[in-house]
């Protein structure tokens, strides 16, 4: 899967429309005057307070007792495994789920604790599939530890749990004993696309985290919430995994910026995901999935090339996208591409597949 970007290349075109992900994005002149102006002090110690004062809103936002900030949102992941599991248990999670695909084997690397894949569209799975999986407590199996979901399902197209069943997930876990993660990644963007809170999405689930990276545009940083016992656990393997830092408020300072200029504008986001939708749809040969939210899927079969055949036709015009499987693409929208960004990369991707059928 192309989870990598192409390699440098001199002889290609300048990147005019980046749609490879959110992650790709440029901090805003007024995000860069914003880290320039925070307020620093040692974040190992508790004393940046700018970090501090993004842990208190974090908190708050999801509804839980405390946070912590962390580089990145894999960190996020692998924290909270390594707080709730213990080596030899078991995740249960979706087979498309973050933490099995992208996340280089850490589960089983760092934790010891292994993911059992559940079925289900679109990224999700509904409550009786979790049941069918619980397995009986005995010496013989391993032990179930943790419920993962992910909000929204990046490889299941951006689709948005629905709360009923992230309420029924949780509760039906809590009654067999597990714990409940959430992996809210692009969790605004679902708060955004369905109007529910990110406090009530969560609330059902002991750990919860949202990344700054992505759709907020944010250049590092993510925070991690759960209760204070949980987060005075999961410090200690910040600690662990030198994910500790020193005067950070000039990373949390954008994540804050964010917050305040960022969120209500994933709208635009979902609203040119689905311009480019519409537009991929009319192209012979792409058959294109509904987007949800920021995120375009879309199969190239029809056309008689793969994705990756694709991709290299439009990063030859300076349109770049990313590939999920052979004839799987995924276009991605952020702050970063507007609506005449959109226009240009339907008509180079209209223009490489009309290319390819006719040779």
């Amino acid at each position: 899967m192309g989870f990598a970007p192409l390699p440098p290349d001199p002889s290609l075109p300048p990147l005019r429309v980046n749609l490879y992900s959110d992650t790709q994005t440029k901090p805003t002149a007024p995000m860069r005057a914003a880290i320039a102006a925070a307020e620093v002090g040692d974040e190992q110690a508790g004393a940046d307070p700018t970090v501090n004062l993004l842990c208190e809103r974090m908190a708050a936002l999801l509804g839980k007792e405390a946070a912590v900030f962390l580089p990145s949102g894999t960190m996020c992941n692998e924290i909270a495994i390594l707080t709730h599991c213990r080596p030899g248990d078991e995740i249960l999670a979706h087979r498309t789920a973050h933490i099995s695909t992208s996340e280089g084997g850490a589960p089983w690397a760092l934790a010891g604790a292994r993911v059992l894949p559940l079925e289900g569209p679109h990224g999700t799975f509904d409550v009786a599939t979790l049941t069918a999986a619980f397995r009986p407590r005995t010496r013989y199996a391993p032990p179930q530890a943790l419920v993962a979901v992910e909000q929204t399902s990046n490889l299941g197209g951006g689709a948005v749990w629905k709360l009923a069943a992230l309420n029924d997930i949780a509760a039906a876990a809590h009654d067999a004993g597990l714990a409940t993660h959430m992996d809210g990644a692009r969790l605004m963007n679902a708060v955004v696309a369905s109007g529910i809170s990110a406090r009530e999405m969560g609330a059902g689930y002991d750990s919860v985290w949202l990344d700054f990276t992505k759709g907020l545009g944010a250049p590092v940083g993510a925070a991690l919430a759960g209760s204070a016992e949980f987060i005075g656990a999961a410090w200690r393997w910040k600690q662990r995994l030198g994910g500790a830092m020193r005067q950070a408020g000039i990373c949390a300072a954008a994540c804050l910026y964010a917050l305040d200029h960022h969120v209500e504008r994933l709208a635009d986001d979902h609203e040119n995901a689905r311009a480019l939708a519409r537009g991929l749809a009319q192209i012979p040969g792409i058959t294109v999935e509904l987007p949800e939210t920021n995120l375009v899927f879309f199969d190239t079969s029809g056309t008689g090339m793969t994705a990756e055949t694709l991709a290299a036709h439009a990063r030859r015009q300076g349109v770049l996208i990313s590939t999920m499987g052979k004839f799987r693409g995924r276009a991605c929208l952020h702050l970063d591409v507007d609506r005449a960004g959109v226009e240009e990369a339907i008509a180079v991707l209209r223009a490489a597949a009309a290319t390819e059928m006719a040779a």
